[in-house]
C-alpha cells in the first residue's frame, strides 16, 4: 500500500477574481471546480488544474476577502514545485512571465516566481516518467504547460522529529530525514524541508498553503486512517467532500496534511466538457444557490477571454 504522489494543494486567498486571472489566465490552468469550502458555504473554494482535474495537478483556494497576507515560517509549505517538459519550456515561461509583469529568479535550472500575493512556485524541467498532467490554453504551446506538481518544500525547525511518521507510518523515502519521496504505482512526488528563516512569523494568510494532500486509491483509504492514529498523529474521521474523501492530521513538523482519495472526481456533478463553469454546490447547501451566489464575489472567465483574444488575432 502506498500513497500516489500528491494529491492536491491548498492555499489562501483575499482577491478570488486577481487569484483567477493569474492561475487561469497567467498559469494557463483549468478551473476545474467553482465551488464553496465544505466548512463555511460564504467562503469559495476554488479549484485549478489541467483538463481533467486529476489528482497530481490540483492547486485548490479559499477566498477570505480582506484577510491580510500571511507569512511562512516554521509548520508551513512555502514552495510549490511544477514540472514542466524541457529547458526551451522554460525559456516560454521566463518571457511569459515577464510580459506579465510576474518578477521571477532563475536559478540552478530552475524558475523561481510569486504569485500576485506572495505564493511562492518553483518550476524545473521534469526527470520524472510519470504522465504529464496539462490544461489547455491558446496562448500556451501544449509542450510548455505546466505539467503537475513535483513537490513542496516546507519550513521545518526540527526536521528529524518527523521522520517515524513519514517513513514507517506513510511510507516515504529519505536518506537524510530532509528530502523524503512519495512514490506510489503511477505517480510521486517529493516532500522538503529547509530551515526557517531568521525571525519568520509562520502567520496563515493570503499567499500560504494551507494544506498538502496526499492520494490514497479508495480501497486503502480507512487502513490509511488507521496507519496515522496508531502513529499517534490522531486524525480526524474519515470527511466525505463529495469530489474525495479526506483525513486531516498535523505532522510532527507543523504542516497540516491530508490524505485524500483519487476519486470519485469532479465530473460527478457536471459534465467534463464543463467542469469549472457554474457554482458547484454540496447537496446540502443547494437549497441556499440563490443567498450564496448573491453574497460570492463575481468571477471572471479567463478562459472565455483568451480563447476571444486568441480568435482576433488569428
Amino acid at each position: 500500500m502506498k500513497l500516489e504522489g500528491i494529491h492536491h494543494i491548498t492555499a489562501i486567498t483575499a482577491d478570488a477574481p486577481g487569484n483567477v486571472e493569474f492561475y487561469a489566465g497567467t498559469l494557463g490552468l483549468r478551473m476545474v471546480k467553482k465551488s464553496v469550502n465544505q466548512d463555511d458555504p460564504t467562503v469559495y473554494h476554488l479549484f485549478y488544474g489541467d483538463e481533467g482535474g486529476s489528482p497530481g495537478a490540483d492547486l485548490t483556494f479559499f477566498e477570505y476577502p480582506g484577510t491580510p497576507r500571511g507569512e511562512a515560517g516554521a509548520g508551513m509549505v512555502h514552495r510549490i514545485c511544477w514540472r514542466v517538459a524541457s529547458e526551451p519550456a522554460l525559456e516560454f515561461w521566463e518571457q511569459r512571465l515577464r510580459a506579465h509583469g510576474v518578477s521571477m529568479q532563475p536559478t540552478g535550472g530552475a524558475l523561481r516566481f510569486r504569485d500576485p500575493e506572495g505564493l511562492e512556485h518553483e518550476l524545473a524541467v521534469s526527470t520524472s516518467d510519470d504522465e504529464p498532467l496539462s490544461a489547455s490554453s491558446p496562448e500556451i504551446p501544449r509542450e510548455h504547460a505546466l505539467a503537475g506538481f513535483d513537490g513542496v518544500r516546507a519550513y521545518a525547525a526540527e526536521p528529524a522529529a518527523s521522520a517515524r511518521l513519514l517513513r514507517d507510518a506513510l511510507g516515504f523515502a529519505s536518506d537524510d530525514d530532509r528530502e523524503w519521496l512519495v512514490r506510489g504505482e503511477r505517480r510521486e512526488g517529493f516532500y522538503d524541508y529547509d530551515p526557517p528563516p531568521p525571525g519568520a512569523l509562520a502567520r496563515q494568510g493570503a499567499g500560504t498553503v494551507h494544506h498538502v494532500a496526499f492520494a490514497s486509491r479508495m480501497e486503502d483509504h480507512e487502513r490509511w486512517h488507521a496507519l496515522v492514529a496508531e502513529a499517534g498523529a490522531r486524525p480526524t474521521p474519515v470527511i466525505d467532500r463529495y469530489y474525495f474523501r479526506s483525513i486531516y492530521f498535523r505532522e510532527p513538523s507543523g504542516v497540516l496534511f491530508e490524505i485524500a482519495t483519487i476519486g470519485p472526481g469532479f465530473a460527478v456533478d457536471e459534465p467534463a466538457e464543463h467542469l469549472g463553469e457554474r457554482l458547484s454546490l454540496p447537496l446540502r447547501y443547494e437549497s441556499l444557490r440563490d443567498q450564496l451566489e448573491a453574497a460570492l464575489t463575481p468571477l471572471p472567465d479567463p478562459r472565455a477571454s483568451l480563447a476571444s483574444r486568441s480568435a482576433r488575432q488569428s
